[in-house]
C-alpha cells in the first residue's frame, strides 16, 4: 500500500470522527431544557398551644362506656347490666346512660318498697304479740289477744276449757281460761266493764271495791307470771294459783 491510501484513510476517519462529534452536537443543542420544581408547600403560620383537661375525668359516664366485661363481676353487676338491658328493651332505649338512669331509679324505689314492708311486719308482729313487746313481757300490755274466746266471754263455757286444759296437762292455758273466766264474772256483777283491748291497769283502776281490788291485783300477778312467764308450770304452782282464782271467783258469784 502506497502512501496515497493511507492519506486517504486518515482522511476519511477524521472527517467521520468529526461528522459524528457534530451530530451529538447537534442533539444535544436542541434538547429543550426542562427544570423540575419543588411541590414542597411550608407553612408559616403562627401555632397556638393548646391544653385539654383530665380527659379521663370527664369522660366517665355510661355514654362513654364501649365495652361492658360481666363475666367475671359479682352477682349484683350481673344483676344490674340484665335489669337495665331489660329496661333498654322495654322502653326501646337507645341510649346506654338513659337505661343505667332509669334502672337506678327503679332499684331505688324497690329498695324504699321494700324498706317499707319490712318495716310493716315488724310493726305488725309487735302489736299482734300476745300482751308482750319485743324487749320483754309487760303486765300492762292487753291482757288477752284477740280471738274468737276473748271477743266473745260472756258465751263462752270456761268450766269446760279448763278440764280440758287440766287433763292435758297444759297448766298454763288453764291458767288463762280461768283469768277470762274472772273477767266476765266481774263484768256479769258490773264490777268492771270487759274490753278486749284494756290492760290490768284499766281494770283495777275501775274497781271500787278495796278488797276486790287487792285480789284483782294478785290474781293478775299469777296470771302474768304464769302466762308470760318462760318457765315450765308443775302441778304444785298450779294448784297455788287455782285455788286463787277459785277462791276470788266463789267471792264474786252473784
Amino acid at each position: 500500500m502506497n502512501n496515497s491510501h493511507w492519506l486517504h484513510i486518515i482522511l476519511f476517519s477524521l472527517c467521520t470522527s468529526f461528522h459524528a462529534q457534530a451530530a451529538g452536537f447537534l442533539e444535544i443543542k436542541e434538547l429543550p431544557l426542562q427544570i423540575e420544581q419543588d411541590s414542597l408547600h411550608i407553612d408559616n403560620s403562627k401555632i397556638v398551644p393548646r391544653y385539654f383537661d383530665d380527659l379521663r375525668d370527664k369522660y366517665t359516664g355510661d355514654d362513654f362506656i364501649y365495652e361492658r366485661t360481666i363475666e367475671n363481676s359479682g352477682w349484683w353487676t350481673r344483676f344490674k347490666q340484665w335489669f337495665n338491658d331489660f329496661i333498654k328493651d322495654l322502653f326501646n332505649l337507645k341510649n346506654e346512660g338513659q337505661a343505667a338512669n332509669a334502672t337506678n331509679i327503679a332499684i331505688k324505689i324497690a329498695g324504699i318498697i321494700l324498706f317499707l314492708l319490712v318495716i310493716y311486719f315488724i310493726f305488725k308482729a309487735i302489736i299482734n304479740k300476745e300482751g308482750s313487746w319485743v324487749f320483754g313481757k309487760s303486765s300492762d300490755k292487753n291482757i288477752i289477744a284477740i280471738t274468737d274466746i276473748e271477743s266473745n266471754i260472756h258465751a263462752t263455757n270456761f268450766k269446760d276449757l279448763i278440764e280440758k286444759a287440766e287433763s292435758d296437762n297444759n297448766y298454763r292455758l288453764a291458767i288463762r281460761y280461768y283469768y277470762l273466766w274472772l273477767l266476765k264474772q266481774l263484768s256479769v256483777g258490773e264490777i268492771i266493764e270487759y274490753d278486749v283491748e284494756k290492760t290490768n291497769s284499766d281494770y283495777k283502776n275501775e274497781i271500787t271495791s278495796k278488797a276486790i281490788k287487792d285480789e284483782f291485783s294478785y290474781t293478775s300477778y299469777l296470771y302474768n307470771y304464769i302466762w308470760y312467764g318462760e318457765f315450765d308450770v308443775n302441778q304444785d304452782l298450779f294448784n297455788k294459783a287455782k285455788h286463787a282464782f277459785v277462791q276470788f271467783l266463789n267471792s264474786t258469784k252473784a
